[in-house]
């Protein structure tokens, strides 16, 4: 009896993760890593009938002309992120270099931090190759847009960019952590926290998560927060105070990008 109790466990767990997978694999031949600019009023189809869903929709409209859609699948703020802030670089040539400069000499920083060398490698040698595939003085503006989003649309290259930036934002987790331990929720350590929270891919992410990647790259972000509360959409300013050259919107459980009017 209790065999076929373990069995029956067994296979149920297999069928559950036989289907999460084919879950995840409509999702990935169905929604590209990053889609083309879309209008805002797009979310419309997705809330027929939701009055506070449609107003806030309206509300959105008033501020931002595009979004763009990111896939769901827990690396939506950091693709998000890459993305638009590269984008942002592409006609900001000072900035750009400011953020080359920086993305190049980041490697070694964590290797001083205890991050193995010889993992980071691959990882930084591709996220430069990207920011270097979107150099602005390296073609037009609508050349170096459209090698952004072919790149982001290639699983290696994006999942790689991916991954260096969790890794930045666990590297300023470590380096400032009785800053960080204070936002943790639960018993969580700083330690525990960063290789099981914000490492590992396909982890969604918070608050913690953004403000230290921001602080790490001293780049501000806004987020649009649309939920059931309040009557209009919530915008926070991460860090608190910066100018915010990244612009996204959050929906339960995930982020896509947003254009400014």
């Amino acid at each position: 009896m209790d065999k076929i109790e373990q069995n029956d466990g067994t296979n149920r767990d297999e069928l559950i993760m036989q289907q999460q997978r084919e879950i995840e694999k409509e999702i990935s031949d169905s929604t590209p890593l990053v889609s083309e600019q879309l209008p805002i009023t797009c979310l419309n189809a997705e809330y027929l009938g939701d009055e506070v869903f449609t107003s806030k929709i309206q509300d959105l409209a008033g501020k931002y002309k595009f979004l763009r859609r990111t896939r769901p699948d827990g690396n939506c703020f950091f693709r998000a992120f890459a993305y638009a802030y590269l984008e942002h670089l592409i006609s900001n040539k000072d900035e750009y270099l400011r953020f080359k400069d920086l993305a190049e000499k980041s490697k070694d920083k964590l290797v001083q931090l205890g991050f193995p060398s010889f993992t980071l490698e691959d990882f930084h040698d591709t996220f430069m190759e990207v920011v270097k595939r979107v150099d602005p003085a390296s073609g037009s503006t609508d050349q170096v847009c459209d090698e952004l989003h072919k790149v982001f649309n290639e699983q290696g290259y994006s999942d790689y960019v991916v991954v260096y930036l969790r890794l930045l934002t666990s590297g300023k987790l470590q380096e400032e952590a009785d800053f960080y331990q204070h936002f943790i929720e639960g018993n969580f350590t700083i330690e525990e926290f960063r290789h099981q929270e914000v490492e590992p891919m396909y982890k969604e992410s918070d608050h913690i998560h953004i403000i230290a990647l921001c602080t790490a790259l001293g780049v501000g972000v806004r987020v649009e927060y649309m939920d059931r509360g309040d009557t209009h959409v919530k915008a926070h300013d991460f860090p608190e105070g910066s100018t915010p050259k990244v612009f996204l919107i959050y929906r339960p459980g995930h982020y896509d990008i947003l254009y400014p009017n």
